[in-house]
């Protein structure tokens, strides 16, 4: 039986201050903080075997059958204020990680993330969208972080980076693998719009060497950092949780937004968000994160090999207006995504994983494609190499 630890999480450090691979350090390799969290709880060790661990991530997929694969693939929201819950959906469902959103912190104090791990075959990936500003976590455990727009106006990119670190091991203290940021949305948006204070600049030279630098602190923390929101929705026409939202063309998006995405092995080991922009001359009426052409563009002219996890596909309009859940998810793994992030409630991963189950038994959902994404995610929990 396989085992092991990681992804992207992957969910929704969302296009709303709403809601919101790469190997990683095993769970019980947590760095040191400067200071120790308010009731950190001890990481889990993580539960691995010789077969599994250091092995071709081929073969360690080909020991899982179809609706392990596909387990791996998706990411629910959870209730933090509920770990009993969150442990048996982990149990029951084996799935490749959980997003904790919202402002209950139950999950993230005295080790309750550690029953979650115990529960999981292969360790699941814990994301939270740790930002700074309105978009935060952990500011009543841990302190309060300045929103993106503020850092850098007061901070070099050097003092980022160590703020960026230090916030990764007060993560990593509590059990967190994974953070849905730095946002890489390129804006000069007001700083209560949708995205606003949430970017770093309207200059988009200015955003990448800030979401560079915060991506890199946090990895040196020990948390895998996710830019988002490709391909860009500094510029977008409204907030994706209440309807569609449309980019400016995709000429246009190539000489501001998308800059930040050029060349992204400058950044180091990090994955990608996509979210739900209609991007005139791209997905053409059909929302990023359930568009081939928007992870073409992402694995083609931008080269990116690493995780690409979905923006929420189940408290955004952009989406539930057009798709019942099960369906928006299958759409984004066949468009190309890796992993699904979505809100939850009581029903939806099991209906979820069996419409995916069925979906590759029928060739609806390429097998391959399956197994492939489902490399990226465990190689991104270190469970195997690619």
């Amino acid at each position: 039986m396989l085992a092991g630890l990681l992804l992207s999480g992957v969910l929704a450090g969302c296009a709303g201050p709403q809601v919101t691979g790469t190997a990683m350090p095993a769970p019980g390799a947590a760095p040191s903080t400067g200071s120790t969290p308010q009731s950190a709880p001890q990481s889990p060790p993580p539960a691995q075997t010789p077969a599994a661990t250091g092995s071709s991530c081929a073969a360690a997929v080909s020991a899982m059958d179809v609706r392990a694969q596909v387990a791996q693939l998706v990411v629910p929201g959870v209730d933090a204020g509920n770990p009993a819950a969150v442990t048996n959906l982990v149990r029951t469902t084996q799935i490749g990680g959980i997003f904790i959103g919202g402002n209950k912190t139950t999950l993230l104090q005295n080790g309750a993330l550690t029953a979650v791990q115990q529960a999981a075959k292969i360790p699941v990936s814990v994301a939270v969208d740790e930002e700074g500003g309105r978009v935060q976590r952990v500011d009543e455990l841990d302190g309060s972080l300045p929103s993106a727009r503020e850092l850098a106006a007061t901070k070099s990119p050097d003092e980022v980076r160590a703020l960026g670190e230090q916030r990764g091991k007060q993560l990593r203290a509590r059990g967190v693998t994974v953070d849905y940021a730095p946002d890489a949305d390129v804006s000069d948006e007001p700083d209560d719009a949708v995205i606003g204070d949430r970017s770093y600049s309207p200059d988009p030279a200015k955003v990448r060497e800030y979401a560079m630098a915060f991506a890199q602190g946090l990895r040196a923390g020990g948390i895998q950092p996710v830019l988002k929101h490709f391909p860009g929705h500094g510029r977008g026409s409204g907030d994706s949780h209440r309807g569609t939202v449309t980019t400016p063309p995709l000429d246009q998006l190539e000489q501001t937004d998308l800059l930040p995405y050029r060349d992204l092995a400058e950044y180091g080991r990090v994955a990608v968000m996509v979210g739900h922009l209609d991007v005139p001359g791209l997905t053409d009426g059909v929302p990023a994160s359930l568009s081939p052409a928007a992870y073409r563009l992402l694995r083609g002219e931008f080269r990116f090999t690493g995780p690409v996890i979905t923006d929420d596909l189940g408290g955004m309009k952009a989406i539930t207006d057009q798709y019942p859940l099960p369906e928006a998810v299958l759409k984004a793994l066949q468009a190309g995504a890796d992993a699904a992030l979505f809100s939850s409630g009581n029903g939806d991963v099991p209906a979820v994983l069996d419409r995916l189950t069925q979906a590759v038994g029928s060739g609806e959902l390429p097998a391959a494609q399956v197994a492939a994404s489902a490399g990226r995610v465990l190689a991104g929990k270190g469970v195997c190499t690619m």
